[in-house]
Parts: structure tokens; sequence; C-alpha cells
């Protein structure tokens, strides 16, 4: 029972560790990498808390060492999706009533965990299994992670707190109830935090979740849903399926308590989970809510007046941290001739310093790409640049799978405005360069504006005001998170509210109260202190004898 009404207090974005030499946190984490990679551990389904094993398995290996085993996994398929769901509307019967201030207590410990006894252990298996850097880890694997759970906990407190105007008489109130059924959550392998929001923020709201985690991200998940479990996230309420695509998916979204779906990953498996969605759409009890984030051709746009040295720095870090396997990466970019000469001097000698190699050595910049399928895709698209004469690699270009699945960071100048790796997202360490005549500023915005099906982030570079203004405007509708002379990354939860629309997805903003909104039902609720007891209103009562007459005496 609750007896008070609750105050959330505002919290604050997690402060980052340095992991610079000789601070404690360097060597806390170096032991926790030792520790984790001495071991190979098992990583079942885990279903109402119970670990599920079957008899599918899977190796999971490190991407900058694929002869280094960290675990093996256990992929479900029909029978465990249908114990899943199951499991998961029984347990909410309780947790849909649980009071919510009770059920953000128990993510507000959670985010003490992750930045507390758990933090080496999120940080060094987000490195591992993802071949992230430590600072590339620790922004989102730890800072952001615990933001999303705290912010998410007052964003829902706010919620809370929109309520109705009432006039005298009445008392209007608004009722925020979780969704009837269950959501099904799909997270992707490139940040442990998306993977630990896409399922929390439903639950928070007093959802259930079914959570895919990516077979590419599963060691840092794993980890993750036993952090829950410490927090006393009670069970059934969020279950944990590893598995394949359409072999968790399929059963999934064959249920008619399909409620929602909260997705981030490839434009062709959004499309195929809403178009299954929209098939099955006779079957379900409600209409399921859809949010999705997929991916990105983000872009730089330098004027003229651009700052050079601010702008390599935002090119190079946009570019080619955590190997470009961000959605907001930059991957395609516009300059003026009159400046390029001197940007691709300095461009090329700063990417020259750029180290890459294994994660646990703190002086490199990048790591490897997460797998053999994308090694193939990324090297195809460099060998088809390599070979094409509307374009040529300025720098970078080799690879080498022999240890880990290792991309030079790489730069293609490309003729052609059209070429392919301007138009198709290639999530890998290659930036493409169009340089246009200063002359046709305004036509190239207007072509940066229509080169991509999608719109998720870009950036502007300008001192002159007048140019940004133009700018600003010519590319509103290109993407759903904008920088002005910065880099078109590393977004920060209730900073900048993340995701883009056009093919980029819904555009319902991960970290921010809308997205919040989207995992509750609204009932309006009036209540009537003293209500009429006669159903006729005053324009029903017979004329008074003498009124009509009286007022033709007044008009004559």
């Amino acid at each position: 029972m609750s007896n008070a009404f609750f105050n959330v207090q505002e919290p604050n974005n997690e402060p980052y560790n340095s992991y610079a030499p000789g601070t404690i946190e360097r060597e806390k984490l170096k032991q926790k990498l030792q520790e984790l990679k001495s071991k190979e551990i098992e990583i079942p389904a885990i279903i109402n808390g119970r670990e599920v094993r079957t008899d599918r398995t899977a190796d999971v290996v490190m991407p900058h060492n694929h002869k280094h085993k960290l675990a093996t996994t256990f992929f479900c398929g029909e029978k465990e999706v249908k114990m899943a769901i199951e499991s998961a509307l029984e347990a909410r019967k309780q947790w849909a009533d649980m009071p919510w201030n009770e059920r953000i207590a128990i993510f507000q410990r959670a985010a003490d965990l992750v930045t507390g006894p758990w933090r080496y252990t999120m940080n060094a298996s987000t490195m591992l299994g993802q071949s992230k850097t430590p600072h590339q880890s620790e922004i989102e694997a730890v800072g952001e992670l615990a933001d999303f759970l705290r912010f998410n906990a007052w964003y829902l407190a706010r919620i809370m707190e929109d309520q109705p105007y009432s006039p005298d008489g009445t008392w209007n109130r608004l009722e925020y109830r979780p969704l009837e059924g269950f959501v099904f959550a799909v997270s992707p392998f490139n940040f442990t935090a998306i993977a630990g929001n896409l399922p929390t923020s439903p639950a928070m709201c007093g959802n259930v979740s079914i959570w895919k985690p990516s077979p590419e991200a599963i060691y840092s998940n794993y980890y993750f849903m036993k952090l829950l479990q410490e927090a006393g996230l009670p069970d059934g309420v969020i279950n944990f399926l590893p598995g394949e695509g359409a072999d968790v998916g399929d059963p999934v979204l064959e249920s008619p308590y399909l409620a929602g779906l909260q997705f981030t990953g490839s434009v062709g498996t959004f499309n195929y989970l809403w178009e299954k969605i929209g098939k099955n759409i006779g079957k379900y009890h409600s209409y399921p809510r859809i949010v999705g984030e997929t991916g990105g051709k983000d872009f730089i746009f330098a004027h003229k007046t651009a700052d050079l040295d601010t702008m390599v720095v935002a090119a190079l870090r946009a570019a080619y941290e955590y190997q470009g396997q961000k959605c907001s990466a930059a991957s395609r970019m516009y300059i003026p001739d009159s400046i390029w000469p001197e940007f691709r001097k300095k461009f090329i000698a700063e990417i020259e310093d750029i180290r890459y190699g294994d994660v646990e050595d703190f002086s490199n910049f990048m790591g490897a790409v997460i797998s053999r399928k994308a090694f193939d895709k990324i090297t195809g698209y460099i060998d088809y640049a390599k070979e094409s004469k509307d374009a040529k690699i300025i720098f970078g270009g080799n690879y080498d799978d022999s240890t880990g699945y290792f991309v030079e960071p790489t730069v293609i100048l490309a003729s052609d405005p059209k070429f392919k790796t301007m138009e198709e997202e290639i999530f890998g360490p290659v930036l493409t360069i169009y340089v246009y005549k200063d002359k046709d500023f305004e036509k190239t915005l207007e072509l940066c504006n229509y080169t991509s099906p999608y719109a998720l982030t870009g950036a502007i570079f300008a001192k002159d005001r007048y140019a940004l203004n133009k700018m600003n405007n010519a590319l509103q509708n290109a993407a759903g998170n904008f920088y002005i002379n910065d880099k078109p990354t590393a977004a920060i939860v209730n900073q900048q509210p993340f995701g883009g629309s056009r093919k980029s997805g819904t555009n319902d903003k991960a970290g921010s109260v809308p997205n919040m909104y989207r995992w509750l039902s609204m009932r309006a609720i009036k209540e009537t202190r003293v209500a009429p007891k006669k159903w006729t209103y005053p324009y029903m009562e017979p004329e008074k004898v003498g009124f009509i007459e009286s007022i033709k005496t007044d008009e004559d």
C-alpha cells in the first residue's frame, strides 16, 4: 500500500572514468578483463527466473581474437517462446498492480549496481564481447545504461504527476496503465545500453517483456540480465531469450497477447517484423505499439567558413570510434573545394596516428568489427570502391581476419555524389567524401537531403551564422539528431533524446518522456461530487405566462 506521494529526485548524468595511466579504475578494469577471459561460461535462456538450456548451442568469441571462446549460448525456439509468454502473462498479474514507485525502485537499484559493484563487469564484458575500447564501453555500458535506468524512472514520475484540470464539483484524474499483454524487445549488438533499455523501459511502466538479445552481444547482455535479478526484478517480468531471428520472432508475433514491439536493428528486419504484425493484426487483442530505430547514413556537411581543426577531430571520432559501428556514425561528408586541400592534409595526418587492434591494449583507438558477416560486408564495399572509376581510396582500404575481424580506417573520395558508399549504410570504419564547388552550396544541400533514405543524425560546420541558418533549414528533415559544429555521435540521455525518421525509424526518442508514454495506456476518470438528479435541461422548461407578450411590447 502507498500512503504518500513520492517525489523522485531528478538524476544527474553518470560521470565517466578516464582509465588514464596510474588510476585505480584502470587497474581494476584490467583485473576484471583477465578474470572474465580466464573462464568459459554458459549463457542459457532465463524464463520465469530459471535457467533454460536447449539442444541448440553457439560459441561466443571475441571479435578481436576469434579463437578465444568466452561462452556457449543456448538458442531458443517455439517451445521456449511459449514458455516465456506464459511466464510473462502470469507475472503481469502482480507486476501491473504493483505501485509504480515500487517498480522503479528496482531499476534505480540496478543503476546503482551498474555504476557500483558491477561497473567493471559491465565494462569488461562489453569490451571482450563487442570489441569496444575502455572509453567506448565506459560511456555506454556503464554511463548511458545507468542514465537510461535513472532518467526513465524520473520520466515516469513526471508522467504520473501530469493530471488534468478539475472544475469545482468534479475530480478529473488520469490513470497510467501498462499495455494489456507483453512487449517484445529486440536489441542490437552495438550498444549494451540500448540492449538494457529496450526491455526495461516498458517494464518500469508495468509491462512484461520478452527480450531477444543480439547473438553478437549476448555476453554483456547476459551479465545485465543477472544484474537485474540481483536488483530484485521478479521472475517472469523480463524473460531473456537468446536465439536467431525468426526462430524467436515468428512465434512471438503469432501470440494474440503481443502488445508492443521495441526494436533497434536493421531496416530489413524491422520491415519484416512490422509486416508480420500487420498480417496478424486481426488476431491481436489490441493494436500493438511499434517503436523502432533502424539505421542511418549519417552526414557531415561543411561550409567554406568551417573551422578545419574542429571538423577534423569531429569527423575522425564520428567515423571511426567503435569501428564506425554506431547508428549515428558519420559515413558521408560534403566539403567545398576551397577548403578541401587543407582539410585533406590535416585529416589524413590525424588518421595516420590511429592505432587499432586488441582492445586490451589501451593505446588502441579501434578494435575489431563485430563478426565474420560484418567483416565480409564492409570489405565488400571497400573492394567495390577499389575497382570503381567513380571513386578512389585516399587512405586505408586494408583488412585482415587472421586473428580478429580488423578493418583499417578508410577514406573514399567519390566523384559521383550518388556513389554506392554515399548512399548505402556500411556500418564500418569507412567514410566517403564528396567535394563540391563553392558555388553549388545550396544545390549540394539539396543533394545531401535526398541522397539517403535515412534521417538519423547529421552535422553541419560553419562560422558564418547566415550559412548555418540556411543549412539548418535545408536539412531540417534529414536528421532526428542534428549537430552544429560538433560530431553527429554521442547523444546523452536527457540531453539529446535519440532517434530518427524516414527509414531510420519511428523517432520515438529513446531516453525521453515521449518514449515512456508509448508503454502506457491512459484511463481518464471523472468523479462528480454532487451529481444532478434531473435529466432535463433548463431550455426544456415551459414558457412563463405573459413572458412572450412582454417581449413583444418592449419591441414595439
